[in-house]
């Protein structure tokens, strides 16, 4: 009865600290670009892709935690 009950515990934890990382990650993301238009507003249009891009991989990390979790 504890093993089943602590392996699902340990697979919501996991979730978890997926879902916090990347919420993190596309927090950086957001100041990095902000930051680099602010600098070079003439590359706006393909730092805004890059950084489309890379909110969509970080936010990826989530979907393997979720399918490996269950």
């Amino acid at each position: 009865m504890l093993m089943p009950m602590l392996a699902e515990l340990t697979g919501n934890i996991h979730v978890a600290f997926a879902a916090l990382g990347a919420a993190i990650g596309v927090g950086i993301i957001g100041m990095k670009a902000s930051e680099a238009v602010g600098r070079n507003p003439g590359a706006a249009t393909p730092i805004l892709v890059q950084a489309i891009l890379s909110t969509a991989f970080a936010e990826g990390i989530v979907f393997f935690a979720i399918y490996l979790a269950h």
